[in-house]
């Protein structure tokens, strides 16, 4: 029996083994190199595949069943705006004042950008795209609450002299911290920036990729494309302005690890 006869034979797994094969390879690639760099904890990446793989199997297994129904699109989504919380406010080591601050910036943006997606006709409104776009969306505000929040909290220790000048002036703790609120807020918002302006000559998003594979014109694919990468602005701008309007009171200069909530005093330090 030929290698197709073979792969043929074993039936749907013989359809996925090819796949199989070539992330095994990709991720030890990975691992090899990272290990040879002395990087630390180079076996993470594969631990992330193995994570990813897994999840999106149960994904897929859901949406099969789930696609065309609007109730079931739209848990679906509630539980990936909570798990993108849960996972923005752990790494940035949120308090739970925090995390509903987190909670709240994100969820600001991503209602903004689908109510204006939807009600201008940019985009049908059903079920597949919804959740289409709105896992996107969510997914890249996890990720900008993310790198806003990690930015700022940085920043705040390694200017803190500047801002312990600005709150003995006088300034309020959230006057103190605006130039380096507004630093982490670009800073965070610098990828989407940036794979935006190289569409089509840098990168091929997933998006237009995905509606080519699934029968869209080129021009069409286009279209679905530019409003996603224009929402992922739109929604990661007012994800980190509002994220950080609600913990950039600093009173106290931060500790290394995690800011913390004391009485009704600003977001600040244990010492």
């Amino acid at each position: 029996m030929n290698g197709q006869g073979w792969l043929e034979g074993l039936g749907w797994f013989g359809g996925l083994l090819p796949t199989i094969v070539a992330v095994l390879l990709l991720a030890a690639i990975t691992v090899t190199a990272l290990g040879v760099a002395n990087v630390p904890r180079p076996t993470s990446p594969f631990w992330a595949i193995l994570r990813g793989s897994l999840q999106l199997a149960a994904l897929s297994l859901i949406l099969s069943g789930i696609i065309g129904n609007p109730w079931w699109v739209a848990l679906g989504l509630v539980v990936m705006f909570v798990a993108a919380v849960y996972t923005a406010s752990r790494r940035i080591r949120a308090s739970r004042a925090q995390t509903i601050a987190v909670g709240t910036a994100m969820l600001t943006g991503n209602a903004v950008v689908l109510v204006i997606v939807f009600s201008t006709g940019a985009i049908e409104f059903s079920p597949r795209y919804a959740l289409a776009i709105g896992g996107i969306v969510i997914g890249n505000t996890m990720s900008i609450a993310t790198l806003t929040g990690r930015s700022f909290h940085a920043s705040v220790r390694d200017h803190w002299e500047e801002v312990e000048g600005w709150l003995a002036l006088g300034a309020r703790p959230i006057e103190s911290t605006r130039e380096i609120a507004r630093t982490a807020i670009y800073s965070a918002l610098v990828p989407s920036i940036d794979q935006t302006k190289t569409t089509g000559i840098v990168v091929l998003p997933g998006a237009f990729v995905g509606a080519i594979f699934g029968g869209a014109s080129p021009l069409e694919a286009g279209r679905f494309q530019i409003v996603v990468l224009a929402g992922i602005l739109a929604a990661g701008a007012l994800t980190a302005i509002i994220l950080l309007r609600l913990i950039g009171a600093v009173a106290l200069k931060p500790d290394a690890e995690v800011f913390t909530r004391r009485g009704g005093r600003p977001f600040a330090s244990r010492r």
